[in-house]
Formats: structure tokens, C-alpha cells, sequence
């Protein structure tokens, strides 16, 4: 008890503290129902960092919904990012973080134009961002939404919990409900606080475009197939999210089977745990060494079905109609994979009796090197086909636009054979200087404006554009996509087609 009394007025201190520092300072400030904030002014754009949208999830809170935020008396100070959620960094990581993580992250950022004023109506876009639901975080410089706000919208970033803290069922906490979902339902409070609050800040919250990748990309598809999530959100973009399954690309873990890993993990510590057991456990040893390298442990479910966040899979539930009919924007990058598996026997064997046809199409000489046949298997299984399964069921109901994105930074045209995992991001944020430091062409300049331009576009007209084109909308059963290549935005037929109907017919 002590302990938890000296940590609540320890956070009361660093609170006055904050506000203190705030009223010190000059700038852009925005009033809310919680308190004032105060924020930066840099040229052209505003940004408040580092604002609570929920109550910090430590102690009691810990493996609850997200609660109401304390409010604060004086000004806020927003001119910072606060903690990132917990986590074991992933060295590999193409986002690295900006802050040290923490049990205490539940925050969000806020970039808009300079000096708009509140109720001006400018398009709202919410990010998502990836790591695999066990990594990431929203202060990566390479996520800054300063060039967004630049280009007139109203950018908010967010942190959701990760790994154990944000996916985590067990018996002894099954009495308070809630599900174990946490980090989506972390997504879902921010959308909603974004609805309450975003007017103030100049958006409109009539019109909120919802973006994530990866992990990210895959909360969108989430969020789109949730009850939870219904009337937040008015578009979404999805960039490499799968669409199948969740971090599988055909199953999503049953709760009960979410509550095994639960008790997995648990059993080591000592038999049966209460759920003040639980919540007392170290930070540290919740997070036990997960990271994007080792988050197929047995004692780690991972996002499941819970019956409240999650009903189904999201190909389920689109397939039933039960979707956010919102115009939607996906794709996927052309080295879209990671090389995991074995050696080339291992890789085919999985297909079974088809095992010499996937040989023909992803190794036909038998000269190609394990890593990139690995890479291309898990990029269609995972990324590529279930995103076309996805356009495909919903082009007849509401408008879908479906890319591909094949362009490479100069200075690693060298090293890559094609686009990877999570390289279209500073395109589209336009932080090309942030990735890549400032060894960068005109033509890579090019791309990014053209990139960062139609995402805008789709978030104010509902459709992307190029230097005034509208990009081609999908229509099954066509295979031409947008191609984002050296050659610019053009019409492609698809040129993984053929792999991915074999791919498709294998999951049958």
C-alpha cells in the first residue's frame, strides 16, 4: 500500500510539474474538457504531444478498459512526446523509438496547421502504428505529422499497449469482464476522444480517416469489423495488414485458447494467481523478452476473440457484410515479407501435394537464395493475397483502391530487390530526411510528395489522386492495381497474380 500511495503522489508531483513548466512557456494553447494544453509552434504547423487519453494503465488498471483521464488544473504541457508503451525493443525495428518506454503510455499527439481555430473543419487522420502488437510506439521521428499539418489536416498519432499488457486473458481476471483485447480497446478510446475532442483542435470529426501499417494496418481491419468501433471513423486506409487473420493469415486464437496462454504463463510464477498477483508482477516480467523476433511464444496469445472487440476474423466478418462500408485504400509493398523458415525442402513440403507447383513459381531454376524464396512465400500468405481477398469482397459495395508500392530509395537500390516490409512509411509522412539522413534524389523527393499527396487527397475527397489523376478503383474481376514504381503511379495488371491464386488455393 506504501508503494502504491508513494507512485500516485509521484505522479501528482510530475504533474504539477508539467503544469508548472507549461505556464512558464509561450504557445499555440487548446482548451479541453480535462484542462488547457500547450503546444509548439514550428513555421507552418502546431503540435501537442504527449496528451492522456485515458488514465494511466498501472496498478488497479492494469488489464482494465481503458479509463477516464484525470483532469488537471493551470496548462498542460504538450510540447513534448510522453512514454512509449512497454515493450523489449526490437534492434531491427524500421520505426525506432524517440522516448523510453512505459507501463504508463495510454497518450496521443496532435499536428495541425498553425493558428487554425477550433471548428474549422480540416480533415482528420489517425494513425496506427506497426510492430508486430508487441513493438512501436508513436514517437518515432519517422511518424512526425508535421508534414501532414503542412498540407492542411489534422494529424493524431497514438500508443496502444503491447504484447502482454495490451493481449492477455486469464482465469482470475475473467470475473471483471472486459475481454483481453486491451490494446484495441486502447484504439477504440482514442478514436472516441478524437470524436469529443478533435474540433478544438480545427478538425472535423465528421471526417476522420483511420491509417495504420502492419500491425497497425491490421488494427484497421479490426476496427472496421468491431461493434466497438461503429461511427468512429469515416475511411481507412490499410497498408500492409493482411486481412485474413489477425497475426496469423488464417486463425485468430479463441479466448479459451487466449486463457491457456494465460495460465502458461502464470504457472511458473507460482500455481494459481489472483488478479492482485497480477498486477503486481514487474513490469518487466510481464513483458518476459517479447518482441517481434519471439512473439510466437506458447505462454503469448497475442489479439484473439473475445466477444466484444473481436467477433471474428475480418474476412468473416466482410464476407457476412458486416464491415464499415467507409471507401477504403490498401496495399502492400513489393518485398512485402520476412525470411523465416527452413531450407527450400521445408518451405515447399508446407504446401503438401502441391509442393512442386509452389517450386515452379517461387524458385523455377532452383537458383534463387533461401531468404528470398522465404520472404516471398511469407509476403504472399501474409500480406499479398489476403489483401486482394479483402478488395475483392468489398469493390462491389464500397469504393476500394488497391496499390502496390515497388519504389526504392536510391541510396538502397544496392541492397534491395524490391520495396520491404514498412518502406513506403516515410514516403507517405514525407520524413523521407528521417529514414535515409540526407542522401536522397529528386526523384525520391518526387515520389514522396506524389505518395504523402494521395493520402491527403483520399482524406479529403475520399479518393487519391496524383498530380490531379485519380487513382484507378478496384473492380473484381480485374487484377489491375495502382503501381507505385520509378515509372511513377501507373496501371498494372498485377504480376504476382498467378502466385497468388496458388496461394489462394492452397488456404482452401
Amino acid at each position: 500500500m506504501r508503494r502504491r500511495v508513494f507512485i500516485c503522489g509521484l505522479a501528482i508531483i510530475c504533474s504539477v510539474a508539467s503544469v508548472a513548466r507549461a505556464q512558464a512557456g509561450a504557445g499555440p494553447q487548446v482548451k479541453l474538457a480535462e484542462g488547457t494544453l500547450l503546444g509548439s509552434r514550428q513555421g507552418q504547423v502546431d503540435a501537442f504531444l504527449g496528451i492522456p487519453y485515458a488514465a494511466a494503465p498501472v496498478g488497479d488498471n492494469r488489464w482494465r478498459a481503458p479509463q477516464p483521464v484525470v483532469h488537471w488544473t493551470g496548462i498542460r504541457d504538450a510540447r513534448s512526446y510522453a512514454a512509449d508503451c512497454a515493450q523489449h525493443l526490437f534492434p531491427g525495428d524500421a520505426a525506432p523509438l524517440g522516448t523510453k518506454p512505459s507501463e504508463d503510455c495510454l497518450y496521443l499527439n496532435v499536428w495541425r496547421p498553425a493558428a487554425v481555430k477550433a471548428g474549422s473543419k480540416r480533415p482528420v487522420m489517425v494513425w496506427l502504428h506497426g510492430g508486430g502488437f508487441v513493438n512501436g510506439g508513436s514517437s518515432a521521428p519517422v511518424y512526425s505529422g508535421a508534414a501532414f499539418a503542412r498540407d492542411g489536416v489534422v494529424l493524431v498519432s497514438l500508443n496502444y499497449r503491447l504484447g502482454r499488457f495490451g493481449f492477455f486473458a486469464h482465469p482470475a481476471l475473467m470475473a471483471e469482464g472486459g475481454g483481453g483485447n486491451f490494446g484495441f480497446r486502447d484504439q477504440i478510446a482514442a478514436l472516441e476522444w478524437v470524436k469529443t475532442n478533435i474540433a478544438a483542435f480545427g478538425g472535423d470529426p465528421a471526417n476522420v480517416t483511420l491509417f495504420g501499417e502492419s500491425a497497425g494496418g491490421i488494427s484497421v481491419h479490426v476496427l472496421m469489423t468491431s461493434p466497438m468501433a461503429k461511427g468512429l471513423f469515416a475511411k481507412a486506409i490499410v497498408q500492409s495488414g493482411a486481412g485474413r487473420g489477425i497475426t496469423d493469415p488464417t486463425h485468430v486464437p479463441t479466448f479459451a485458447e487466449a486463457l491457456a496462454a494465460g495460465e502458461r504463463f502464470s504457472k511458473p510464477l507460482g500455481g494459481a494467481m489472483s488478479a492482485s498477483g497480477l498486477r503486481a508482477l514487474p513490469a518487466d516480467r510481464v513483458i518476459g523478452g517479447l518482441d517481434m523476433a519471439s512473439m510466437d511464444a506458447a505462454d503469448y496469445s497475442g489479439p484473439m476473440i473475445d466477444g466484444e472487440t473481436v467477433i471474428e476474423t475480418p474476412i468473416d466478418a466482410y464476407r457476412a457484410r458486416r464491415g464499415a462500408a467507409v471507401p477504403l485504400l490498401l496495399g502492400t509493398n513489393s518485398m512485402d515479407g520476412f525470411p523465416f523458415g527452413g531450407d527450400k525442402g521445408q518451405l515447399f513440403a508446407a504446401f503438401g501435394p502441391r509442393a512442386a507447383m509452389a517450386k515452379a513459381l517461387y524458385d523455377p531454376d532452383g537458383t534463387r537464395p533461401v531468404p528470398l524464396v522465404a520472404t516471398d512465400l511469407f509476403a504472399d500468405r501474409y500480406m499479398n493475397e489476403p489483401t486482394r481477398a479483402v478488395a475483392r469482397i468489398l469493390a462491389p459495395r464500397q469504393p476500394v483502391w488497391l496499390y502496390r508500392f515497388d519504389y526504392v530509395a536510391s541510396v538502397m537500390q544496392k541492397e534491395w530487390g524490391g520495396a520491404p516490409h514498412a518502406s513506403e512509411i516515410p514516403f507517405i509522412f514525407d520524413t523521407l530526411n528521417e529514414r535515409y539522413e540526407r542522401a536522397l534524389t529528386a526523384r525520391d523527393k518526387q515520389i514522396a510528395g506524389w505518395m504523402h499527396g494521395a493520402w491527403i487527397a483520399f482524406a479529403r475527397s475520399s479518393i487519391p489522386l496524383t498530380r490531379g489523376r485519380s487513382w484507378t478503383r478496384f473492380a473484381h474481376p480485374s487484377s489491375d492495381l495502382n503501381y507505385i514504381s520509378r515509372d511513377g503511379v501507373t496501371v498494372r495488371q498485377d504480376p504476382l497474380a498467378e502466385r497468388l491464386d496458388f496461394v489462394e488455393h492452397s488456404q482452401r
